[in-house]
């Protein structure tokens, strides 16, 4: 578990610096998996998308499509 956790936070990191550009942290991306039990990574996949939505929503708000509610 922290072999694998400890290869995910690098990642993170890496995405975080490059504006989450895969390309440029592929080797990160191979070891995590390597790491890591297949549903883990798909899990923590997930999570990283959540919190990024989560932090948007506590610095932007949120903001409903202009379709909502109308039909």
């Amino acid at each position: 578990r922290k072999a694998c956790w400890g290869a995910r936070d690098e990642f993170w990191r890496c995405l975080d610096r490059h504006a989450d550009d895969d390309s440029k942290c592929e080797k990160l991306r191979l070891s995590f998996e390597s790491r890591c039990p297949q549903q883990w990574v798909k899990y923590f996949d997930k999570r990283r998308d959540f919190l990024k939505y989560k932090r948007k929503l506590e610095t932007e708000g949120y903001h409903p499509p202009e379709a909502a509610g109308k039909s």
